[in-house]
């Protein structure tokens, strides 16, 4: 079938197999182009199939030889239906890696449940023994708890005050003024157990259980912290909660880890473009002006930029540098004074009529589109695609 991007507000209901294809082979050259890594061997990725997950789980395989356990939770292809992107960065990495003889198998299914943690033990248990490293990287807006069988719904919004700012659609390229109420009622409470720190120490506390955490494991969920601008919707506002909930139960993780010398951090990284942050007012005009700056300064990074530094000056050094809230920082250069100043001066000039000028609105919209394989100059999007692939080690 003929495949064309088709949009239905901050997402694209239909994915291309052979751009996201392309999207993952450009990952693993970009890996293969740089210095092994050489630390982690076996692997687990919670939130594997698409942004910082399947980032991780490519440094890790094509950086590190490291076997790899992927879960995540994706929409298969059906007759003339295409599969979300994430089944077909799946399927694209697995393929690669089996080709150069790397074990990788995954599983499709809810990350928050018993049912994929138990079936996600069971395949440890009998492929790998143990495991040396988990990164976390679920962003799913909603969560049923696996305890009560209650159903929890994150919410994006400010605490105490309405909040007003300049956002811009992507799409139509129209910077407009936008409006979000406050938190009310339990949306605090609701947006913590979902994207916040439990689900991730119940996946260590049942691999602990189970004996299949190496010595000296390593665990890392990701965060973000953002700039002024962002502040009341983002970090001080209903998700910021979250990512403090998050960011304590790293602590809490380490201390239950001693036994195996093990280690819980949290990796603070850049804005960038994915599903997730399309969807947060304000972030997508400030990530058209942050790209312009990082670009021209030569500061520029993706996820697999990102995560290839984590790992390798960061996650593995004898003494893991840290913020004085303990968490790894590589939204560095994102943070630097000069870059946030120039942000700030061109938040100030934005319109409508000079986004294009300013700032890198085609960058981002090019970004959008690679999320869902479109937009690659090597990929012929005339020819017939065929939407029925399969991931090769879906268990």
């Amino acid at each position: 079938m003929i495949i064309e991007p088709r949009t239905r507000g901050f997402i694209c209901i239909t994915s291309h197999p052979d751009g996201c294809e392309q999207n993952i082979l450009n990952q693993i050259n970009y890996i293969k182009s740089k210095d092994p890594v050489e630390k982690a061997k076996k692997v687990l990725v919670i939130g594997a199939s698409t942004g910082f997950g399947m980032a991780s789980r490519i440094t890790s395989a094509f950086g590190s030889k490291a076997a790899t356990i992927g879960v995540f939770f994706e929409k298969p292809p059906s007759e003339g239906r295409t599969a979300s992107s994430g089944w077909y960065n799946t399927a694209a990495f697995e393929k690669e890696a089996h080709k150069e003889g790397l074990y990788a198998k995954s599983i499709n299914g809810d990350a928050f449940s018993n049912e994929i943690k138990e079936k996600t033990i069971d395949l440890i248990k009998a492929d790998l023994g143990q495991i040396d490293l988990l990164i976390y990287s679920l962003a799913s807006p909603v969560r049923t708890h696996p305890k009560t069988g209650k159903r929890y719904k994150s919410t994006l919004k400010p605490i105490g005050d309405t909040f007003t700012n300049k956002t811009v659609d992507f799409h139509s390229g129209e910077v407009k003024e936008i409006s979000i109420e406050p938190a009310s009622g339990d949306d605090i409470e609701n947006t913590i157990t979902v994207m916040g720190g439990e689900d991730w120490q119940m996946w260590v506390n049942a691999l602990k259980e189970s004996g299949l955490l190496s010595e000296d494991f390593k665990t890392v969920a990701y965060s973000y912290i953002g700039p002024k601008l962002t502040e009341p919707v983002y970090r001080k506002g209903t998700i910021g909660r979250a990512k403090d909930d998050l960011e304590q139960t790293a602590f809490t993780i380490t201390d239950s880890l001693k036994d195996v010398n093990g280690k819980a951090y949290v990796s603070v990284n850049k804005a960038l473009v994915t599903q997730s942050s399309s969807a947060i007012p304000v972030i997508p005009l400030y990530i058209s002006l942050l790209y312009k700056i990082m670009k021209a300064k030569g500061l520029q990074e993706g996820c697999i930029e990102q995560i290839y530094r984590l790992f390798d000056e960061r996650l593995y050094e004898t003494i893991v540098p840290t913020d004085a809230e303990g968490r790894i920082r590589i939204d560095d250069w994102e943070m630097r004074e000069d870059v946030q100043a120039e942000v700030a001066e061109l938040w100030k000039q934005a319109t409508t009529e000079n986004l294009l000028e300013i700032g890198d609105l085609e960058g981002y919209r090019d970004e959008f589109f690679n999320l869902f394989g479109f937009n690659f100059d090597e990929v012929d999007y005339d020819k017939d695609a065929n939407e029925m692939v399969e991931i090769p080690g879906l268990v």
